[in-house]
């Protein structure tokens, strides 16, 4: 599943490759956070500047963090259309690890989302040891509740955020964590 030959590539599925993050993708990542569409269920679009200076960073130490969002890669035209990984999030008191991620509208519908989470699930479980994942989605985003659905996970609760933002929580937990 994963390209053992490029230290940049976390994985692999048969249509994308999920990898760090280089130089060349800041303006795509930029223009993606900045795209009101697209961030319409994840609290609206970013300031640009922020953005910039944010990807930037990340870019010249692509490995720094251990939960990161990277880019994704649709293998058949090798452009960017993607922005996925794990994050962690305080949830009431308690860090949890979401699976997280953002695709381009233009490639809407074609089952990305369901085939990066699906994937990100199985490396967060057998390269990170991690046994329970979490997602955090605005009570109207419906596809993305059918992703969570596809991905293995059931709506546990509903919770509210720091702000006051109303979330769903979906939730995964898988049997004991595999360590490779």
């Amino acid at each position: 599943m994963t390209d053992k030959s490029d230290p940049l590539v976390i994985l692999e599925t048969d249509r994308l490759i999920l990898r760090r993050q280089q130089t060349a993708d800041v303006s795509f990542l930029v223009d993606l956070w900045s795209d009101p569409e697209a961030t319409r269920y994840l609290s609206g679009p970013r300031d640009r500047s922020f953005l910039l200076a944010e990807f930037e960073k990340t870019a010249a130490h692509p490995t720094a963090e251990v939960y990161d969002l990277w880019p994704v890669v649709e293998k058949e035209s090798n452009h960017l259309v993607g922005h996925s990984g794990l994050l962690d999030k305080d949830i009431e008191g308690k860090t949890e690890i979401e699976l997280n991620y953002i695709f381009s509208p233009s490639v809407w519908g074609r089952g990305y989302a369901t085939e990066m989470g699906r994937a990100i699930r199985r490396w967060a479980r057998e390269t990170m040891g991690l046994s329970r994942l979490i997602a955090l989605i605005e009570p109207d985003n419906l596809a993305s509740q059918r992703v969570a659905v596809k991905v293995g996970m059931h709506l546990e609760k509903e919770i509210i955020r720091p702000g006051g933002a109303r979330k769903k929580l979906f939730l995964v937990e898988d049997e004991t964590p595999v360590h490779r």
